[in-house]
């Protein structure tokens, strides 16, 4: 017989944080979409196609650390 919500919700709270979030993004994945067979391919254009865009000079970097301070106002710690 399945456990209960309230079980596996009670589990899960003793979880580290680590195994609560691998748990998240596997009970996320079951209810994703089929990913596209060709995403790698996809992904692999578009970074080519940005570094292309930066290394032309069409784009400008930011420094991490400005970026980085940016979200943390933005978002917090």
């Amino acid at each position: 017989m399945p456990k209960a919500l309230d079980e596996i919700t009670h589990d899960a709270i003793e979880l580290t944080r680590h195994e609560r979030l691998t748990l998240a993004r596997i009970l996320l994945d079951l209810d994703a979409p089929a990913m596209d067979e060709d995403v790698d391919t996809k992904w692999d254009a578009e970074i080519r196609a940005r570094l292309a865009a930066y290394d032309e000079g069409r784009v400008q970097a930011e420094p991490y650390d400005e970026v980085r301070a940016r979200m943390q106002r933005r978002f917090g710690r």
